[in-house]
């Protein structure tokens, strides 16, 4: 019998995921041009698979940075909004706009900024490198840090879960005719 997690995790049709800490190490470097920041290309592609898999993906941080803007239309992610310092208050709109339930959403984060948005959602994700209140009020902490991976094993679980792995797979794996 499916843990209450595990049912969780198979109802989810949109991912939220935090910057800075989550998508990134949460190293922040400046440059005569303004900020920079590094992102990892395995969590880049997870992006890709979950989109040809249906699911909606979207991005909330309390930084304002056009590095972000970059990264998120070479994702291809629509909904996304920077500078939210109250996550609680821009978690709903966001999921507004992807006609998504917050029962069926989850959110990934790592400091507590994140906290109001984790109870709000469904289904709450603390990456490895989270501080602790995070990871206590979290129903799940990956095994990867945040900028190490930890975006792409939750959007691989959530595929698992909810039976679309195997199909986002087979573009890799069978032969083209």
């Amino acid at each position: 019998m499916p843990s209450s997690v595990e049912k969780k995790t198979a109802s989810i049709e949109a991912i939220i995921f935090d910057v800075d800490g989550v998508l990134t190490s949460g190293a922040i470097i400046y440059g005569p041009d303004g900020e920079w920041k590094i992102f990892n290309v395995q969590d880049g592609h997870g992006f890709k698979m979950a989109a040809r898999a249906g699911l909606k993906l979207g991005v909330l941080t309390g930084r304002s940075s056009p590095v972000v803007d970059r990264r998120m239309k070479e994702l291809g992610v629509e909904f996304y909004e920077q500078g939210a310092m109250n996550k609680g208050e821009a978690l709903p709109r966001l999921l507004k706009k992807m006609g998504v339930n917050a029962e069926r959403a989850c959110y990934v984060g790592d400091d507590v900024i994140d906290l109001p948005a984790m109870r709000l959602a469904g289904l709450s994700v603390a990456v490895a490198n989270a501080v602790e209140e995070v990871k206590a009020a979290a129903n799940l902490v990956t095994q990867k840090k945040g900028g190490e991976g930890a975006a792409r094993e939750v959007i691989e679980r959530v595929l698992k879960a909810r039976g679309l792995w195997d199909g986002v797979m087979k573009r890799y794996t069978e032969d083209a005719e």
